[in-house]
């Protein structure tokens, strides 16, 4: 709307023409205002995956907030932001990270927001998830549920819907046999 309004407007005066350096000087202080932002994210850039080659075997858990590309063996918990499981990888322990894809093997709990198991995927053990991909030809033995926010510490034990109405008559029934 602005710039038809430009348009309709009579040709600039002469006096206006003065002015209109000032503007168009004003226009490129604009992109500058948007210049320290991105300065400010390219001073502390994202670092790079952390890749654990295959002959690379770890026992202990891994936490990180970054990334991580497992290639070896993994005898321990996993916590990062993106894990990526390699094909020749083995994991052995709980997967925690807001995304995870899987071409390897993983023995044990796998938590995330976006799992994706792809065609080479083995997993066995149970899947808590946000959202799931799983291709054709992944192998997976285990229990899959939905959480709205699976990588909540009380994401561990998932209660089944309706499993809350059920802790309250727990709860009632342990109240009436004490008396209260």
């Amino acid at each position: 709307m602005f710039s038809k309004s430009r348009i309709n407007e009579p040709g600039p005066k002469q006096g206006e023409d003065v002015k209109k350096p000032e503007a168009s000087a004003a226009k490129p202080a604009m992109p500058k205002s948007p210049a320290p932002d991105f300065a400010a994210s390219a001073s502390k850039p994202k670092p790079p995956a952390s890749v654990l080659s295959s002959d690379l075997t770890v026992t202990g858990n891994l936490k990180t907030s970054g990334d991580i590309q497992i290639e070896g063996t993994v005898e321990g918990d996993i916590r990062a932001h993106l894990l990526t499981v390699g094909e020749t990888a083995m994991i052995k322990g709980e997967v925690i990270a807001d995304d995870v894809v899987v071409n390897g093997r993983i023995v044990g709990r796998v938590r995330g927001l976006k799992v994706r198991l792809t065609s080479t995927a083995r997993v066995e053990g149970d899947i808590i998830h946000k959202t799931i991909a799983i291709e054709s030809g992944a192998h997976f033995e285990g229990s899959v549920q939905r959480a709205d926010d699976p990588l909540a510490t009380g994401a561990k034990t998932p209660l089944p819907t309706g499993s809350s109405q059920s802790s309250a008559a727990v709860s009632k029934a342990t109240a009436a046999a004490k008396g209260e």
